[in-house]
């Protein structure tokens, strides 16, 4: 009987272990039940959005560039393929057809057109009694002090617009240009037809006038005369892109060389030719131009003509 007892207690403690052990592994732990965090889904609310991290996608990585370095690049710069280069690149010279009675001269329509859509000028307004005076230096002839000193004397503004060997060659007449509140012009640095050279080629005949001009001034360039009147609608499109303001003429001669009437004939040239808003076009180089120069003005002013700046023509004031 003692056998049966202590055999039905020996039962009833391994079935309590067993039940014990059963009842623990089918218990959640601590672990298990803690929540996972995920920083995406955490919610913002006004009083920690500054202190939730916001989780950024990893950076993509690019593959490093090759090729040319950016260093030889700068000396290395490849004509642009834009819109700019499939313009017409025909090449126009720039001429005039004279009126008669002080008229402005005759310039086609398409013409016309072309020089307004590209901010270029050569007239002022053919309405008002107005006269741009300008002057082209390819280099210096001995008379550009003279005519400054004319122009200083009659209280007449002018544009001067000057090659590249003019600029490093007379930096002193530039300096008083500007002193003496002259516009000084780009006429390019060694006087090529444009239509002729690359974008490119173009930008470095421009800007290695106007560094030049800045470092020896402070100031910069915007208005341009193409060399020889040469051009082209791909030109004009792209020393627009440059910043530049395009002056050609309403009236010129043939001046840089001596006049077979000298001074006289340059005088009646002009006065014969005069209109209202001319942009008179003369070569710095003629004595024949610089004889008359104050007979000119004095003149022209008599007519009730006043001397406007480049500044005012863009302006259209």
């Amino acid at each position: 009987m003692k056998k049966i007892s202590r055999l039905i207690v020996f039962l009833f403690v391994v079935l309590a272990v067993v039940i014990t052990v059963y009842a623990n592994k089918n218990q959640p732990s601590s672990q298990n039940t803690k929540e996972k965090i995920y920083p995406q889904a955490k919610v913002i609310t006004p009083d920690n959005k500054k202190q939730v991290n916001q989780i950024k996608p990893e950076a993509k990585q690019e593959p490093p560039k090759t090729g040319t370095p950016v260093s030889e690049s700068l000396t290395n710069v490849t004509e642009p393929t834009g819109a700019l280069e499939n313009l017409p690149n025909e090449i126009r010279g720039w001429g005039l057809k004279r009126n008669e009675l002080h008229a402005p001269p005759e310039v086609p329509v398409t013409i016309q057109q072309t020089l307004k859509k590209y901010d270029a000028y050569y007239l002022g307004n053919p309405s008002r009694k107005e006269i741009y005076l300008t002057f082209d230096e390819g280099y210096e002839n001995g008379y550009t002090p003279k005519i400054l000193d004319i122009l200083r004397e009659n209280n007449v503004p002018a544009a001067f617009f000057v090659t590249g060997h003019y600029l490093k060659s007379q930096p002193e007449l530039i300096k008083r240009m500007v002193k003496e509140g002259h516009i000084v012009g780009n006429h390019s640095m060694n006087h090529p037809c444009f239509p002729d050279l690359t974008a490119e080629q173009i930008k470095v005949e421009l800007e290695q006038v106007e560094n030049e001009f800045n470092r020896l001034t402070g100031k910069n360039m915007i208005y341009l005369r193409s060399p020889k009147g040469e051009y082209s609608e791909r030109t004009l499109a792209q020393t627009k892109a440059l910043g530049y303001y395009n002056i050609f003429w309403s009236l010129a001669m043939k001046d840089w060389v001596p006049m077979p009437g000298g001074p006289e004939e340059a005088y009646q040239t002009v006065m014969d030719n005069l209109h209202p808003g001319a942009v008179v076009l003369l070569h710095a180089v003629s004595r024949d131009n610089t004889e008359t120069l104050d007979r000119l003005i004095k003149d022209i002013k008599s007519q009730g003509y006043a001397f406007k700046t480049l500044d005012e023509l863009i302006a259209g004031k």
